[in-house]
């Protein structure tokens, strides 16, 4: 059955957190609750975002979501402004609205987009509205107990001890990420030198087993050491595999396989290369599924 009107298109203010985290745990997630979609909507970095995204309202009711992450990022000597478009949910009556939801993000002046979790049928629209993919093959690495080295690498996982351990960047990412609701952070050391790491716990057919590593703070001890990091993995959060993808990490790890169809990501811009798009500040490090 066709709505009779038009639904109406809003931004999503801080005030409709609270109706659109319900919307989206009833329509998109049931996992989320409600009160987790409306706190991982509100970034956990300083920003001055112009709203969190934009929504379909008919008869008082919301109708669609579309939620954003926005951020300022150094590149350079300049500093850009993403977008990272992130949940996406129109009820089945309105769907031929749910596009105005994404241009109207679109739309929006001196944005650079990212989309680093397209479902199925977004991904050949992105294509038709200038996004570009990134290279995301991914190596699936068994979360092995590999012995300790006692003295030679440790892996630090309490965000007290993490702090003093990094500078410059990682610093900055640790703090703006601290409490985000999907990012756990570790830090390796080893050799007098220290890597920062931070991953989500992901799901693949429905299944919660796997972690997914965001950002790789010095890829070089991470290929010499990221052993013990998928060790930790496995004996202090359960988790028996990694995906790791390999413009992250820096190489393939082994043992491990290449998955054959790894998930897509995609990014518009014209001032900003695939080399400089990352996982950070976005929805991956927000939105724990």
């Amino acid at each position: 059955m066709q709505p009779s009107r038009a639904a109406q298109l809003r931004p999503i203010g801080e005030s409709d957190l609270p109706e659109v985290g319900r919307f989206l745990h009833e329509h998109m997630n049931a996992r989320i609750p409600a009160e987790s979609w409306a706190r991982a909507a509100r970034p956990t970095w300083a920003i001055e975002a112009p709203n969190h995204g934009f929504m379909l309202v008919s008869d008082g009711r919301i109708v669609g979501a579309h939620l954003a992450f926005y951020s300022e990022r150094r590149s350079g000597e300049s500093v850009r402004r993403i977008c990272n478009l992130a949940a996406w949910c129109v009820l089945r009556e309105f769907r031929f609205e749910g596009l105005r939801l994404l241009k109207t993000l679109l739309s929006q002046p001196n944005y650079e987009f990212t989309d680093l979790s397209p479902s199925g049928y977004v991904v050949p629209l992105n294509a038709r509205l200038q996004f570009k993919p990134l290279d995301t093959a991914t190596a699936l690495v068994p979360n092995l107990p590999w012995p300790a080295r006692p003295g030679r690498v440790r892996i630090v996982s309490d965000p007290a001890e993490i702090e003093p351990l990094l500078e410059a960047r990682d610093l900055d990412i640790f703090r703006d990420h601290r409490h985000a609701q999907a990012a756990h952070h570790l830090a390796i050391q080893a050799r007098g030198r220290s890597c920062y790491v931070i991953f989500r716990r992901d799901r693949r057919k429905n299944l919660p087993l796997f972690a997914s590593i965001l950002h790789v703070g010095e890829p070089a001890l991470f290929a010499q050491a990221g052993r013990h990091v998928f060790s930790h993995m496995l004996l202090r959060h359960g988790i028996p595999a990694t995906l790791a993808e390999l413009r992250v990490i820096g190489g393939r790890p082994w043992p491990s396989v290449m998955l054959r169809a790894p998930r897509p990501k995609m990014f518009r811009s014209e001032a900003l290369g695939a080399d400089q798009i990352d996982y950070l500040y976005s929805e991956l490090t927000c939105v724990a599924w």
